[in-house]
């Protein structure tokens, strides 16, 4: 494939020809990129905005990670911000900043990926920005959607007796991220080595692909049920937990052997020599909701494909418990990701 150098095309030209075959899917989307500013018909209702940005050397690396999955990445960690407030994601911004060793075909790479995630999430590319950078590739992203007055859910607002849900499964990025590495760390000692990733490609797809999880916010509402607080779990479930348990003014107590585990995290996770229980608790990306559902939706979501009940709110001054498998109560403890710990 031939190169093509940025400074051949300029910041307009480059823009051009990234943004051409972004379609508006959205009624309200009166006005995308090509302009100063996006103009939003909110026809009376709550617009809900997120921003979130993603650094190389920092959220990822180009090592193993391909373009077009960081384009689709980028999208749906943001997607997953406007979800975890029990809304569905309708617009989205993108800006880039790109050092020299990016050409158009490999920008062209990444936007590739961002608009397969548009497509598929049904969301509107409506604007960003593009510049120069001289640490690396950061990608910038807004994502907004629309909500009826009372319907959104935030990290304030669990109660006493209220129960801990949680959908899909934990621990599974996390997993792939330490798969990913042992292989760059084996191709480095020995360049011609083959990368064994086949028998993992779920697990590496968690961490490379993941999904926002928009069919639980629909499936919420099929089952009429608003939760009382909610969160997406980015940074680890254990972290994630004590974000509600602050902002809502409670204690909690999570079950261990409540905790979604699939049975290729767990054995991977043995492999590693590590435990599948701390990979849940504070291994992250896993994109997955997390929210407070009131005892009276009990039934709602015992033996449901999509949610598993792990824990009840209890007062403040009874304290973050874990109960173990064995039925000990331990403090449980955070120790998910931190962006500026990881810089560091």
């Amino acid at each position: 494939m031939n190169r093509t150098e940025i400074d051949t095309l300029g910041e307009f030209g480059l823009i051009d020809r990234i943004t051409k075959g972004f379609e508006h899917r959205q009624p309200s989307t009166v006005l995308g990129i090509g302009d100063d500013a996006a103009v939003i018909d909110g026809a009376g209702k709550h617009a809900v905005w997120s921003s979130d940005m993603l650094c190389e050397g920092v959220h990822f690396d180009l090592a193993y990670v391909p373009l077009k999955h960081l384009g689709y990445k980028a999208v749906v960690v943001n997607l997953s911000d406007i979800c975890a407030m029990n809304v569905l994601p309708t617009h989205v911004t993108v800006s880039v900043a790109l050092s020299n060793r990016f050409s158009v075909e490999a920008v062209e790479e990444l936007y590739e990926g961002i608009r397969l995630a548009c497509g598929v999430y049904g969301v509107d590319l409506v604007g960003g920005d593009t510049t120069s950078s001289r640490s690396g590739l950061v990608l910038s992203l807004g994502v907004m959607g629309w909500a009826e007055p009372g319907s959104t859910v935030t990290r304030a607002g669990a109660q006493v007796g209220d129960l801990l849900v949680v959908s899909g499964d934990l621990g599974a990025a996390y997993m792939g991220l330490q798969i990913l590495e042992r292989e760059k760390h084996v191709l480095r000692a020995a360049p011609g080595a083959q990368p064994e990733l086949a028998e993992h490609a779920s697990l590496i797809g968690r961490q490379l692909k993941p999904e926002a999880r928009t069919d639980v916010v629909k499936e919420l509402a099929q089952l009429r049920v608003r939760p009382t607080a909610m969160i997406d779990v980015s940074d680890g479930l254990a972290s994630e937990i004590r974000h509600l348990c602050q902002r809502s003014g409670r204690g909690i107590r999570l079950y261990e052997d409540k905790i979604p585990i699939h049975p290729e995290t767990y054995a991977a996770a043995r492999a590693f020599d590590l435990d599948p229980t701390l990979c849940a608790l504070s291994g992250g990306e896993d994109y997955e909701l997390l929210f407070a559902v009131t005892p009276s939706d009990i039934n709602q979501f015992l033996n449901h494909p999509l949610f598993s009940v792990i824990g009840h709110f209890t007062e403040a001054e009874k304290g973050h418990v874990l109960v173990t498998k064995q039925g000990l109560e331990v403090p449980l403890q955070a120790q998910g990701w931190d962006g500026f710990t990881a810089a560091g």
